[in-house]
């Protein structure tokens, strides 16, 4: 018998996947319990149709991260910061202020996890920096860090 499960199920498969089982295991235990529906064409045609649903928000997804990606790849970032006598900041330049930078200059939203830095910045100067979005799509900034 074939059928679609509602929910994982140990053993049998993820949720929304179609399986064929043994009629006595569909009947007894996965459709009482409410894990799995009899797969006919009807329900066979759902699943294709949120299949296809996902799918189409995924490569709309992927297409606005890589539009995001291609906005902000190659440009630099200005970021203002309090230094002592010698030139040395006091504290550091994180993520969190690099991701407010890309924000307010090019008007992409970048979460302040996802920007990885060479090293850490503690000193004025030109930093390079990676910033991953979903879907191993990736853009390459230029951090510049001047006086208040």
């Amino acid at each position: 018998m074939q059928v679609i499960l509602k929910q994982d199920v140990k053993g049998t498969g993820k949720k929304g996947e179609l399986h064929k089982v043994s009629d006595g295991y569909a009947r007894n235990f996965l459709l009482p319990k409410g894990l799995a529906i009899e797969a006919d064409a009807q329900a066979i045609n759902d699943l294709k149709n949120k299949q296809a649903a996902a799918e189409h928000h995924t490569q709309e997804d992927i297409a606005r991260c890589k539009e995001e990606a291609a906005k902000i790849d190659g440009k630099t970032v200005t970021v203002k910061a309090k230094a002592g006598k010698e030139g040395k900041l006091f504290g550091s330049v994180t993520g969190k202020e690099i991701a407010q930078a890309v924000q307010d200059a090019y008007g992409v939203a970048v979460d302040k996890r996802k920007i990885k830095l060479d090293t850490a910045i503690k000193a004025f100067g030109s930093y390079s920096a990676q910033v991953k979005f979903a879907h191993s799509i990736e853009a390459e900034i230029k951090v510049s860090v001047v006086e208040l």
